[in-house]
């Protein structure tokens, strides 16, 4: 596993892709070791905020040496970096996290399911899968805000529901495997719990591989809150308790392997 480091790293470009959603190229050396399924913490300019932002990877350039993170403005550390213009500094540590064991992949038939700011690591996957039988990319957004369509085509064919019906299927992306009838041998996801649950329950029905993302639920992605603590099927192997932290454990788990 890379060492993880902390860098100064230089906005390459940034823009806003959908209402309060920003895509933000950074310069960077992390992005040589950067997995899919990882994330960085960055840093705000707000002394007061003693603790970063965890924020996924959604792209890693490797010839430039740049990494791509999509973020929804939540509050004052992600607000401060939506204004963040090319040529701003900004300190960051990565690259963190275990990632997707995309070695599972090969030769199957393969669900990239993302909801709402769950799916910028879904493009990272969709990029670096090899060698699967199938790629079907599901991903739920709550109304015609979309983002990142264009992007996932390029690797795969892309399934869209949205809440509202306004694209897509309406409702959420279990109810598009329904409506297109839709079938996988493994799947990985990310997204919003209810989302993640309702995978889990769906792959044990099914007897399908699962391995579920839980970066929503970090808060400061260093292990120091300990805001993000999960409970597990086994305890832990050092301290014989049924609970990690996601963001030092994590943040990808098999879904069997977790309660949620």
């Amino acid at each position: 596993m890379e060492q993880k480091k902390k860098e100064s790293a230089k906005v390459y470009k940034q823009r806003e892709i959908a209402l309060g959603i920003y895509d933000m190229w950074l310069d960077t050396t992390l992005a040589s070791q950067a997995k899919p399924g990882q994330f960085i913490s960055v840093y705000t300019q707000d002394k007061s905020a003693l603790l970063p932002r965890p924020i996924s990877i959604c792209e890693a350039d490797t010839i430039n040496s740049r990494l791509r993170i999509v973020y929804r403005v939540a509050g004052k550390g992600t607000a401060e970096f939506s204004s963040y213009e090319t040529g701003r500094r900004v300190d960051i540590l990565g690259t963190l996290g275990n990632g997707f064991p995309l070695e599972k992949a090969e030769g199957k038939r393969v669900f990239l399911m993302g909801g709402g700011i769950g799916i910028p690591p879904m493009l990272a996957m969709a990029k670096a899968i090899k060698n699967a039988a199938s790629v079907d990319v599901i991903v739920g957004y709550r109304d015609k805000e979309l983002f990142l369509i264009e992007d996932l085509k390029q690797y795969a064919p892309v399934h869209i529901a949205t809440e509202d019906g306004s694209v897509g299927t309406k409702g959420n992306v279990m109810d598009v495997l329904k409506a297109e009838g839709l079938s996988a041998d493994i799947i990985f996801a990310c997204g919003p719990l209810p989302m993640l649950r309702a995978i889990k329950t769906y792959a044990a029905q099914n007897k399908i591989e699962a391995y579920i993302s839980l970066e929503e639920r970090m808060a400061c992605g260093v292990g120091a809150c300990l805001g993000c603590v999960v409970k597990t099927a086994k305890p832990d192997a050092h301290s014989h308790v049924n609970n990690a932290r996601i963001c030092t454990d994590g943040p990808v788990y098999a879904a069997e392997d977790v309660e949620i």
